[in-house]
């Protein structure tokens, strides 16, 4: 075989092997335009993690007295309102104790009432010694007046000034009785004397003692987490079970510190959770940055000062606010895996909240009642025992 015919191979690979290397490098350069360009024009105008959870409250059920539960009304799983009762304890104590405070209550407002007749019989009693006190005078002053034509023993009129001054003081006792009773009575009423206002005090504690025997649902949700038993003694404070709403939970997102530089309050945020794959996408905007990273917070925070220390990158929690519709059409539950990705085009927001809540973000209205009804039973046996004129109570 000739050199030339050697050689014709030889160049034909070499030819092969440019024009791979051209392709490649194309490639590569293709590759990195195209990957610069999706980074300039959308890439670094996203953050997203997968370390990202539901979250939401779980509201403890907790007597505040004391006792020996009878009844349960609710079972872990099942819907509950606000205020329906949940768990119901023995309430012979409490009643026994409510009926005693009643008792006192009526009994305060009769012994109350006759400081009020009081005052009219002591203010009769002081008028009756006046009369006396001017009769022995007008006594005294008709002997004194003959005692010189010898008709009258001087033993006489010495009995008629020891009968002046028995009068006078007669009647300054009678007028410090009624002193004394009119400091009991002075400025107030029967109802809002301090011996009532004492009694009906107590009653309110009795009463909701009484009432507090009854544990209600604070907020409308699922019931989960149920400990107790029925015959089961508890204590005040005891956690029995725990109602979820599952209309206010959202996601807590823990993005990486490098990722929340341009993250900022109200950004849009795109959430898809495993129960439902990316067939549902939730609507959310970033409701808040966490105060500080999740180790910070933990039960037991790394101390750094020990010498062995080594740089990890932390996490911040983020917090993202769902639309309730949405929950509402695709419920979520406590603790399911998501996927949080967050649009960082806007960047006018804060990072950090600017102002306290104007209201409560979270309340229940089912206890405002207990003291409006105690309020109601104190006056209606007010009512029933005192005066019915009230002409009494009223000097």
């Amino acid at each position: 075989m000739s050199t030339n015919q050697q050689a014709a191979p030889a160049a034909d690979n070499n030819g092969k092997r440019k024009r791979l290397i051209v392709m490649l490098t194309a490639a590569i350069v293709v590759t990195g335009v195209g990957y610069g360009l999706y980074w300039g024009l959308y890439g670094r105008h996203f953050e997203n993690t997968d370390d990202a959870y539901v979250a939401g409250n779980v509201v403890q059920v907790t007597p505040l007295v004391g006792g020996t539960v009878v009844s349960i009304a609710a079972d872990d799983t099942q819907l509950v309102t606000a205020g329906q009762p949940l768990i119901q304890l023995d309430r012979a104590d409490t009643q026994v104790a409510m009926e005693q405070a009643e008792a006192q209550l009526a009994q305060a407002v009769r012994e109350v009432r006759t400081l009020y007749v009081n005052n009219s019989s002591l203010a009769a009693n002081v008028a009756m010694r006046e009369a006396d006190v001017a009769k022995a005078r007008d006594d005294l002053r008709r002997r004194q007046a003959i005692a010189g034509s010898g008709a009258v023993s001087n033993e006489e009129i010495s009995h008629a000034q020891t009968a002046l001054k028995a009068a006078e003081s007669a009647l300054v006792a009678a007028k410090e009785q009624l002193a004394s009773n009119q400091v009991l009575t002075d400025q107030t009423t029967v109802e809002k004397h301090p011996n009532v206002q004492r009694a009906a005090a107590n009653l309110r504690s009795a009463y909701l003692a009484f009432v507090r025997s009854t544990m209600p649902a604070p907020v409308t949700g699922y019931v989960a987490k149920r400990s107790v038993q029925v015959g089961q003694r508890v204590a005040a404070g005891t956690p029995l079970m725990a109602v979820v709403p599952l209309d206010q939970v959202w996601v807590d997102a823990n993005f990486k510190e490098v990722q929340i530089t341009h993250m900022r309050i109200g950004q849009p945020v795109d959430v898809t959770a495993d129960l439902y794959g990316d067939d549902i996408v939730y609507k959310g905007t970033v409701e808040s940055l966490g105060a500080g990273t999740g180790s910070a917070f933990a039960l037991l925070p790394a101390q750094n000062a020990t010498g062995n220390w080594i740089k990890i990158v932390q996490r911040v929690p983020v917090r993202i606010h769902l639309d309730r519709e949405q929950l509402q059409q695709h419920p979520l539950r406590i603790g399911l895996s998501t996927v949080a990705e967050v649009d960082l085009h806007d960047q006018s927001g804060p990072t950090l909240a600017q102002q306290p809540p104007r209201q409560a973000p979270f309340a229940t209205q089912v206890y405002d009642q207990q003291l409006a009804e105690a309020d109601q039973l104190i006056s209606r046996l007010i009512r029933e025992n005192s005066a019915a004129s009230g002409k009494s109570a009223s000097r």
